[in-house]
């Protein structure tokens, strides 16, 4: 791709390329843009960020995770010490 690039020309270009979530469940780079409000990207990398940014919830792994030891937050909004 060239950049700057908009919003249009990522999703003409790439938008049908899937991202595989570790469980398993798919989106493509279009669903993921369409999500956000930028509407020109400077670089490879400034979509890139994007992406990362607004992929959903199954790309971020375990929910509240800390391999820390400190408190641990459930769905619930409880803290479990």
């Amino acid at each position: 791709m060239q950049f700057p690039a908009t919003k249009a020309d990522v999703i003409e270009a790439v938008g049908e390329t899937e991202l595989d979530a570790p469980p398993g469940r798919e989106e493509t780079i279009g669903d993921v843009i369409e999500r956000c409000e930028v509407e020109e990207f400077r670089s490879a990398d400034d979509l890139y960020d994007t992406l990362m940014t607004f992929v959903s919830d199954a790309f971020i792994g375990r929910k509240y995770y800390d391999d820390r030891g400190t408190s641990i937050k459930s769905d619930d909004d409880e803290v479990h010490l």
